[in-house]
């Protein structure tokens, strides 16, 4: 394996992981926003509050994850056309 291809398998690793950990931590976020009950107007006023906590968190995650996945795609095909490259150089 060469020095380039390495260096690209390793960011594209480190990246998906940091990807797949923040899509984790999203799920765990919007199950918790979909168990809320409301069962009065007091309790409503009392836990509109969380809730909207809880839906501003999963917007904020959209962007880096939608980046991160980006930027996992790229570094595979980069990886992919760089081990193609250099299996046609030694061909």
């Amino acid at each position: 394996m060469g020095s380039p291809l390495a260096y690209l398998l390793v960011s594209w690793g480190v990246i998906t992981v940091v990807l797949v950990g923040l899509l984790i931590y999203r799920a765990v976020l919007s199950t918790r926003e979909d168990d809320q009950i409301y069962l009065n107007k007091a309790e409503v006023s009392m836990m509109a509050g969380e809730q909207q906590v809880l839906i501003g968190r999963l917007q904020r995650l959209s962007r880096p994850i939608t980046w991160l996945a980006v930027l996992s795609g790229l570094l595979l095909v980069g990886s992919a056309g760089v081990w193609l490259w250099n299996g046609l150089i030694s061909f």
